[in-house]
């Protein structure tokens, strides 16, 4: 059993226990024995000033923190948590994911930020696939393209020109260079990226949700630090799964109507991408929260996703208004659709996917056991 930051304590069942307060009054004395005992060059200086020379002390600090210089943003005291953020929480509706968002703008598009470069891999596989270092060519579409090449050159005629028309034809070829692999081989470093970001990602969304105080480095990196090992698991295994259902929704589409089998697998391809695309959320959420195996949290995500039907179905319904709506960006203004997802639309879909699951698991694995404790 081990604590999480946040006060948890976790059990390889899954639930989480009541933090125990027993000894609290005795460590509480043994602490003022101590510091009765401590040597006085260890003491806080503030000890010996009256509350007024205490509170000039502060505002001078302050003062001095409010002097321009290239750090200042940095060291800036937060705003802290609002009260509505706090009721947000505690009744997390349809509306109140608007107020979220717009209140936690900057940390979203700043949560944004941290996905697109912590993923970074990914820009390899999109430049080997740009063609950008690829040989372009063509290729005849028949075999008897070379023949009458060789005829038209040496003897034209109308019959060879007729049949040149059908099978001179050429379609374009693209041939992948020594560097297009190179940069396939390193994409393949997202296997490393993909699962400890996306931790560190859902850590900082769920304390938004839960409008707790958000250091998002620090924060980051602490949660990739104690679930390092479970997030390459199961990054990996994300991976595997989004590519195996993109082959399935790719093969089976092509082979349409081939048989009644391939259009029945077709479906069940389409069904089976939207119900794993529910359980993802839920998966990554069980992963920062509880300290339990990969496979319980596989498990437990297939039974929220049929407990929590309706907040599923809004976050389903919401992430498809979010592709929609790229894809019509895409159309009408290419470039404006392409900057779309650096600025913010991941953060915001991932977002969705915390605010419609983290109730759930609230209220069937953390409540339960608060009540019966």
């Amino acid at each position: 059993m081990r604590e999480r930051d946040d006060g948890l304590r976790v059990r390889s069942s899954g639930f989480l226990p009541r933090p125990d307060g027993h000894g609290i009054k005795k460590r509480r004395d043994h602490a003022t024995e101590v510091q009765a005992h401590m040597p006085e060059f260890n003491r806080d200086p503030r000890e010996r000033l009256s509350l007024d020379q205490i509170e000039e002390m502060e505002q001078a600090e302050k003062a001095e923190k409010k002097k321009f210089n290239l750090f200042s943003r940095a060291y800036r005291d937060g705003k802290g948590v609002d009260k509505e953020e706090i009721a947000i929480a505690d009744n997390p509706t349809f509306l109140n994911f608007f107020k979220l968002c717009w209140r936690k703008l900057n940390e979203l598009l700043s949560v944004n930020l941290i996905s697109i470069v912590g993923n970074f891999p990914i820009f390899f596989f999109l430049f080997a696939m740009s063609g950008y270092m690829s040989i372009h060519t063509t290729s005849p579409n028949y075999a008897a393209y070379g023949p009458l090449r060789g005829a038209m050159l040496f003897h034209s005629s109308p019959a060879t020109a007729a049949l040149w028309t059908i099978y001179g034809r050429t379609s374009p070829v693209t041939v992948h260079t020594t560097g297009d692999y190179i940069f396939m081989g390193l994409a393949f470093l997202l296997l490393f990226t993909h699962g400890p970001v996306r931790t560190g990602v859902t850590y900082l969304l769920r304390n938004m949700f839960r409008a707790k105080p958000v250091m998002i480095l620090q924060d980051f990196f602490d949660a990739i630090k104690r679930n390092l090992k479970q997030a390459l698991i199961v990054g990996v295994l994300d991976l595997c799964a989004i590519a195996l259902l993109a082959y399935d929704i790719m093969f089976f589409y092509l082979n349409y109507n081939v048989s009644n089998m391939m259009t029945a697998m077709f479906f069940l391809s389409l069904w089976m991408v939207v119900l794993y695309l529910v359980m993802r959320p839920y998966i990554w959420l069980q992963l920062v929260t509880f300290e339990i195996g990969v496979w319980k949290m596989i498990k437990n995500a297939l039974r929220f996703t049929v407990v929590g039907l309706k907040r599923n179905v809004m976050v389903f319904l919401g992430t498809l208004f979010m592709a929609a709506f790229e894809y019509a960006l895409l159309l009408v203004y290419f470039p404006l659709g392409v900057i779309f997802p650096f600025v913010i639309l991941p953060s915001v879909v991932m977002m969705m996917g915390v605010y419609g699951a983290f109730p759930v698991i609230k209220r069937y694995m953390i409540d339960p056991y608060y009540e019966n404790a």
